[in-house]
């Protein structure tokens, strides 16, 4: 209940000092901060283990106002990346669309086919990068950052320029259903696994959100095809870990986190506000 889970948190107040437990206008919402996503990421997982079920909204950075100038204040924190020369490119341009300022670029002294790239950069661009980078630099990238500063906020950047596949319909997730929705983009889930309305299957190829329906069964009719023996093959799904979902949320999606599975979705809350603004 959501009473067990208020006495949980509190009570990890008693030993983790970094941990600060703010309780909201609803009964059952709790704004929890932390040093960081692997902080709150470490946090949850023992939950889990603990057997507790919650749901989990997506990171947000803490802002600050800045008394003398009356501006809005946010964090921003120096990255420095190691890649081999060849990725350098690719690192670049990673930074640069999340509003990056580059100080510093050289030749790794040790070793010289590494390139050395130093960054200053927003805590919110710092969401969902590292997943992004190292499949840019196929895992060659060593990342580490620390906190600079509170700056004057930046412009807004695009979290993800992708959306989602969502789930049509409530049912049991069928071979048909995904060898048709695999060819919209990449998915999360594998025939025989259960589902229900909105919930985040795979990631859509395109921009905006798509609902596609796993579930479908083959229609049985006494009807030849000269089709028939043709048969598609299922890509293997994507593994998402507790860190890669926490990364992979938008603002208006939710993760829920159960001692055996984790489950993204649209937040239901969200789309009664859309429905309300129409």
């Amino acid at each position: 209940t959501s009473r067990m889970i208020r006495d949980r948190l509190f009570k990890e107040l008693d030993r983790n000092v970094a941990l600060q437990v703010e309780e909201t206008d609803s009964a059952d919402k709790y704004a929890v901060s932390g040093r960081g996503q692997l902080h709150l990421t470490v946090l949850i997982e023992t939950m889990r283990r603990e057997g507790f079920e919650l749901e989990v909204g997506p990171p947000v950075v803490i802002y600050k106002l800045n008394e003398e100038t009356g501006k809005e204040e946010e964090p921003y924190e120096m990255v420095e990346v190691r890649v081999p020369e060849e990725y350098s490119g690719s690192v670049i341009d990673l930074f640069n669309t999340r509003n990056g300022e580059l100080q510093d670029m050289g030749i790794d002294d040790g070793d010289g086919s590494m390139s050395v790239v130093k960054y200053l950069i927003p805590t919110r661009g710092m969401l969902g990068l590292r997943s992004e980078m190292l499949t840019a630099t196929r895992g060659t990238a060593i990342i580490d950052s620390v906190f600079d500063s509170y700056r004057e906020k930046a412009a807004d950047m695009q979290s993800r320029d992708k959306g989602s596949l969502l789930a049509f319909e409530d049912g049991t997730i069928t071979s048909f259903g995904l060898e048709n929705a695999q060819d919209r983009g990449k998915l999360f889930v594998k025939p025989g696994d259960e589902t229900y309305k909105n919930m985040i299957v795979g990631i859509h190829q395109r921009p905006g959100d798509l609902a596609v329906n796993v579930c479908k069964t083959k229609q049985l009719t006494n009807m030849r095809s000269a089709t028939k023996g043709i048969t598609v093959g299922i890509t293997a799904p994507i593994e998402m870990s507790l860190d890669a979902s926490i990364e992979y949320l938008a603002a208006d999606e939710i993760l829920e986190v159960t001692p055996s599975v984790f489950r993204m979705a649209k937040n239901p809350d969200m789309a009664q506000k859309r429905k309300g603004k129409k």
